[in-house]
């Protein structure tokens, strides 16, 4: 189901409950400004989701509330994420999805690191 990325922050939302340690998860990496941690549900060889620890529902939100140390520390996080699992080379994808037309399921902004295979296209081609 997709969610408003517009709604304001839920702190019951499964990404919320994980940070609290309220649900389990596998850590991959963890520092102040973000968590990262496998699909449970894995759409490729390698996915991972990585999260920022403050209370953000989308990227809009982050991006327009979210101090630039904060900003830069999560894009840092995903960046050393990607290279510590050797996804740089071959490449990798990044997929952050927003909104209901973005297809959003969970209202904390993450982002999806798939790789370790051919990805093909990102969309359909019509």
């Amino acid at each position: 189901m997709a969610i408003d990325a517009t709604r304001p922050y839920d702190d019951q939302n499964i990404f919320a409950k994980i940070l609290r340690g309220e649900i389990p998860s596998t850590r991959i990496y963890e520092d102040e400004w973000a968590y990262a941690f496998p699909d449970i549900n894995p759409q490729a060889p390698l996915h991972i989701l990585v999260i920022p620890k403050g209370a953000y529902v989308s990227w809009d939100d982050f991006s327009a509330a979210a101090p630039a140390e904060e900003i830069a520390g999560f894009i840092r996080a995903v960046g050393h994420v990607a290279r510590e699992h050797g996804l740089v080379e071959p490449g990798y994808r990044l997929l952050a999805n927003i909104g209901g037309h973005g297809g959003q399921e969970v209202p904390h902004l993450h982002v999806h690191l798939f790789g370790g295979q051919l990805l093909g296209p990102m969309i359909v081609r019509r």
